[in-house]
């Protein structure tokens, strides 16, 4: 009974609630909430797919009880004796573990490659404007971006400061700085190693990704929103999506992703969400925990 409901809670939450949470007004009106409710329900599922493939594979004579069956289990060796179960479940969980350490590690060092490069090619041609806490880079191409990292840096081009008036680039630089002291490119990081993973056919997989990197731009738009108007930063974005080159690997730009939903996120009132789809988002996420800590037989 246990593995059918496992079964109902993977097809639920990898399949059908995304397609239900994408685009969702409710959770764009919260996009922090929302982009953790997100990568909450990647964490239920990767928990769930363990927990499914551990009821498969267990020996049926040492059936677990729930999570505490992912532990060796205490009895005494004299009396029942060593059990194979006891050790091929802790190395698999621990292998699991590994592997999504590992794919993480690869995708932050290769990130953190191409932001060195980045950055130091910066550091050569770029100049600094202290006041606005920008490198202005000679680029006819209008674009606002920002570096992550220990050594953060938020580029202008000279193609924006000729688009943009003072209040849009000041608009468009906030945003960026909302990414920095956010650190959105983490959250990001989670969210690409789970894609990588679970692959682009999963739609919790492949929805996921998108929705957590929509939600963080807009997350980085409220923060901006602290010190810049409404218009003013949604003028900023329009100019800039229609005119901005590709940041480059490892970069978050202003006008990069969904612009045109944010635009028109901007131009509306937002509504905070309703309680019940607050805890519809929290309890599901939450289902195969209780289902793994109920013991059973």
């Amino acid at each position: 009974m246990t593995l059918v409901l496992l079964a109902l809670h993977l097809v639920l939450v990898g399949v059908l609630l995304p397609r239900r949470l994408a685009g969702s007004r409710r959770l764009q009106a919260r996009p922090g909430l929302g982009a953790a409710v997100w990568l909450a329900l990647m964490a239920s599922f990767g928990t769930g797919l363990l927990l499914a493939a551990h009821h498969l594979l267990a020996p049926l004579g040492h059936e677990p009880a729930g999570l505490v069956g992912l532990l060796p289990h205490a009895e005494p060796p004299a009396a029942t004796g060593p059990h194979a179960h006891d050790r091929w479940v802790p190395a698999a969980a621990g292998g699991a573990v590994a592997v999504v350490a590992a794919v993480a590690a690869t995708l932050a060092a290769r990130a953190a490659r191409a932001r060195r490069r980045h950055r130091a090619a910066l550091d050569l041609v770029a100049a600094r404007d202290a006041r606005r806490r920008v490198l202005v880079l000679d680029d006819p191409r209008p674009a606002v971006y920002c570096l992550p990292g220990r050594r953060a840096r938020v580029v202008v081009t000279r193609g924006a400061l000729e688009l943009l008036d003072e209040p849009r680039l000041t608009a468009a630089v906030a945003h960026e700085h909302g990414h920095l002291r956010g650190r959105h490119h983490l959250v990001l990081l989670a969210a690409d190693t789970f894609a990588l993973l679970l692959g682009r056919r999963l739609p919790l997989a492949r929805l996921g990704r998108a929705e957590v990197a929509l939600l963080l731009e807009m997350a980085a738009d409220d923060a901006a929103l602290a010190r810049v108007t409404r218009s003013d930063l949604a003028g900023a974005l329009y100019a800039l999506a229609t005119a901005a080159p590709d940041a480059g690997a490892g970069a978050l730009a202003a006008a990069s992703t969904g612009a045109l939903a944010r635009v028109q996120r901007l131009a509306r009132t937002p509504a905070p969400p309703a309680r019940a789809c607050r805890l519809a988002a929290f309890a599901a996420p939450l289902l195969p925990y209780l289902l793994a800590c109920a013991p059973h037989p």
